[in-house]
């Protein structure tokens, strides 16, 4: 825990959550447990002065890729997944609330009913009351991911980064799950990434991240502490920025 007084490593951030992370372990739907805890850690760094944003994803409840594949129109898809990652703005809003933050959904396709419209601005202000802001229906179009979202959200708002929250402790030059031989990558370039094809965040996102010359830290969701840590300047996951030059061999 950071001493009383001490500056975070970061003054505002992007969390970038998917819609699988809130599963855990039941695969589907919503964990919560998983629910909890990640409120719990965003109340902790938001008590410390860090000003929290969340953009959130639906593969927990509907995937449009995965839709498309099976037949359907791929922007129809894609809309019904933006609707899905409403579901979890609104459970991650109640959940934040609970453990004592004041949080807005703001959404990418209006429906005032539950959640204000996006306005730049305005996500910036609530940020500044030190509320918790979820970004909902990721960018509000179909053929863009939520990783793209994330990117886009953080760059407009001014965040000085966005953390990928993942299942391993890091970026990896193959899929640690499956290749005993991975090897982490503590610190990465955003070239590598893209030459390499490391599996950090699309393309798009990853060249919007480059263009402005935002840092990206990828981190385990599944230990608890890690947000705070990170927070704490402590050497937590991943990171992949402009300041890297690759020690990998070609």
């Amino acid at each position: 825990m950071p001493e009383p007084g001490a500056v975070p490593a970061y003054r505002r951030i992007v969390l970038k959550l998917s819609g699988e992370a809130l599963a855990g372990r039941l695969g589907y739907g919503i964990d919560p447990e998983i629910l909890a805890r990640v409120a719990d850690e965003l109340a902790e760094i938001v008590h410390l002065g860090v000003q929290v944003a969340v953009v959130i994803g639906g593969g927990n409840i509907f995937r449009g890729i995965a839709a498309s594949a099976g037949g359907m129109e791929r922007a129809t898809g894609d809309y019904m997944g933006m609707l899905a990652t409403v579901i979890n703005a609104l459970a991650l809003q109640d959940a934040v609330e609970k453990a004592g933050v004041a949080t807005r959904v703001l959404s990418a396709i209006e429906m005032r009913a539950v959640a204000e419209p996006y306005i730049r601005r305005r996500a910036i202000r609530h940020l500044e009351k030190g509320r918790v802001v979820v970004f909902a229906a990721g960018t509000g179009n179909p053929f863009f991911t939520t990783d793209t979202a994330g990117a886009l959200r953080a760059v407009e708002i001014g965040a000085e980064a966005i953390f990928k929250a993942t299942r391993v402790d890091g970026i990896y030059t193959a899929d640690p799950e499956k290749d005993p031989n991975a090897v982490k990558l503590d610190r990465v370039g955003y070239i590598e990434v893209l030459n390499r094809g490391l599996k950090v965040m699309d393309t798009t996102a990853i060249s919007l991240c480059m263009e402005n010359k935002l840092p990206i830290v990828v981190f385990d969701l599944n230990r608890p502490g890690n947000i705070r840590r990170i927070m704490s300047g402590e050497p937590v996951g991943s990171m992949v920025s402009a300041d890297v030059v690759s020690r990998l061999a070609p």
